[in-house]
C-alpha cells in the first residue's frame, strides 16, 4: 500500500476502492489505513460519504519514504542506467500502473530525446529485468499522458521522482 501513496503524492484512494484494487478484504485495508493515518503518514478527507486517503507530504519522513519506494522499485537504477549510456535523453517519465501506485510487475517509461539508441534500450530492458526483477518497457518520444511522473528532466539536471 505504501507504493500506492508514495510513488506519486497525487495518488489517493478510499476504502472500498483500495480493497478492490489490492484484492484484500475491507477489514485488512481499514486496519492498514488506520495504522498509516495514526502514524501521520497519510491524511484523510471526506467527499460524498467516502473517506479518501493520500500521502501526508508535510510529514518529516515523506521524502525519505518516497525515496525508499523509488529505490525498492528500481526507478533510480533505471534513470542511472539510461543516463550513463545515453546522454541525449532530456526527460524520463514513468507512466502506466506504477504511476498510479500499482506494483504490477511492468514498469513503463517514456524517454524523450534525440538519437536514442534502440538497440541499447533492448539490451537494457533485459539487464534491468535481472537487476530489479520487474519488466521495463521503454517508449521513445511518445506523447506523455497527464498522469505521467517525471523522473528526470535535463533542465533540472537531477533525479526528480516527486513529480514537482
Amino acid at each position: 500500500m505504501l507504493v500506492k501513496f508514495f510513488i506519486n503524492a497525487a495518488n489517493s484512494g478510499y476504502l472500498n476502492g483500495l480493497a478492490v484494487e489490492f484484492g484484500e478484504s475491507t477489514n485488512a485495508i481499514r486496519r492498514e489505513l488506520n495504522n498509516l493515518s495514526d502514524a501521520g503518514y497519510l491524511v484523510q478527507w471526506k467527499n460524498k460519504n467516502k473517506i479518501f486517503y493520500s500521502a501526508n507530504t508535510d510529514h518529516t519522513l515523506f521524502k525519505v519514504l518516497q525515496k525508499i519506494i523509488h529505490k525498492h522499485l528500481g526507478l533510480e537504477q533505471i534513470v542511472e542506467s539510461v543516463l550513463t549510456q545515453m546522454g541525449d535523453v532530456s526527460k524520463i517519465i514513468l507512466i502506466g500502473d506504477y504511476a498510479h501506485g500499482r506494483d504490477a510487475g511492468t514498469i513503463e517509461i517514456i524517454l524523450i530525446g534525440d538519437k536514442i539508441d534502440t538497440v541499447y534500450i533492448k539490451k537494457l530492458q533485459r539487464k534491468l529485468k535481472d537487476i530489479i526483477e520487474r519488466t521495463v518497457l521503454f517508449y521513445i518520444n511518445t506523447p506523455v499522458p497527464d498522469d505521467g511522473i517525471e523522473l528526470y528532466n535535463q533542465n533540472s539536471a537531477d533525479f526528480n521522482p516527486t513529480n514537482d
